[in-house]
């Protein structure tokens, strides 16, 4: 047994070691989806990387366990599988219903389907070592690709200028855990653990270097968002004179009223009394004399 022989002692430090970042890399993410439990929603997350991991450590188990001698990589991939599976499931129970279809799509293609379909032609089409080379080759394509997966949240960071979903220390112990990673396959001469962390190392030190450009940069609404908030500003600019012309026509009649009482109530000044008393008194004998004359 390669891995843990103490032929190899460098060989099991560094595998042991690998065990343990890659059990904490496997829970950086954990304040992420602690957010999405809290909040109840997924925020625009994505779950494909995290697909895609889980169908990677099912073939590095698969793989270690055709090969017998790499325990240190069946402990580490089973761990991952039950903490993938709980990140799935999570993003599952919180997710709208567009992205629930699409996570459910992916999985069963992938993990299922696709996973189905490796296992039958590597035990129909190929025996003993043929067999290995051929899954090492496999596991090497897809553990590529899930140090590829991230580039979907490279894109979102550069697009939205934020760092939100990319934390520096998920990027940091991805980029320690393919250095750790690729010395214990060379280690142990197993050229398909080596190759694929030399590509791990360099996407977490694209990732690294993003998070330091974007970490106290403004960010970015992307333009759907964007548009989403102009409609709605507008919308409440065209509605507001409405409001205003309703109050001022509810309150006009009020003013007036008021206006009207207080001139009912109001009694007139004594000078204009006694002046409006002798026009009308003025007035009165006019008619009384005119009266007499027409008589």
């Amino acid at each position: 047994m390669a891995g843990m022989s103490l032929e190899h002692p460098w060989a099991f430090a560094f595998g042991l070691l690998g065990n343990i970042i890659s059990f904490m890399t496997y829970l950086a993410p954990l304040p992420t989806f602690y957010r999405i439990y809290k909040n109840k929603s997924t925020q625009g997350f994505q779950s494909v990387p995290y697909v895609v991991a889980l169908f990677s450590a099912m073939l590095w188990i698969y793989y270690a366990l055709l090969k017998s001698d790499e325990c240190l990589l069946i402990t580490i991939n089973s761990a991952g599988c039950v903490i993938e599976t709980i990140y799935i499931a999570v993003y599952l129970a919180y997710a709208p219903k567009k992205a629930k279809l699409f996570t459910a799509k992916i999985l069963l293609l992938l993990n299922v389907g696709v996973f189905g379909l490796i296992l039958l032609l590597t035990l129909l089409l190929s025996t003993g070592k043929k067999r290995v080379v051929l899954l090492g080759w496999v596991c090497v394509g897809f553990s590529v690709s899930v140090f590829v997966a991230p580039l979907s949240i490279i894109r979102q960071v550069v697009r939205t200028r934020s760092v939100e979903f990319m934390p520096f220390s998920l990027s940091l112990s991805l980029t320690v855990s393919a250095v750790v990673w690729f010395l214990y396959g060379l280690l142990i001469r197993d050229k398909y653990v080596a190759l694929p962390n030399v590509i791990g190392f360099t996407f977490g030190v694209i990732q690294m270097g993003l998070y330091m450009i974007y970490r106290n940069a403004t960010p970015r609404m992307p333009a759907k968002e964007l548009a989403d908030v102009k409609e709605t500003t507008v919308a409440d600019v065209i509605n507001v004179p409405e409001h205003v012309v309703t109050i001022a026509k509810l309150g006009t009649p009020a003013v007036e009223l008021k206006s009207r009482e207080v001139q009912a109530v109001e009694p007139p000044p004594t000078g204009v009394a006694k002046q409006e008393n002798g026009v009308a008194e003025e007035e009165h004998s006019k008619v009384a004399v005119n009266g007499s004359n027409s008589v």
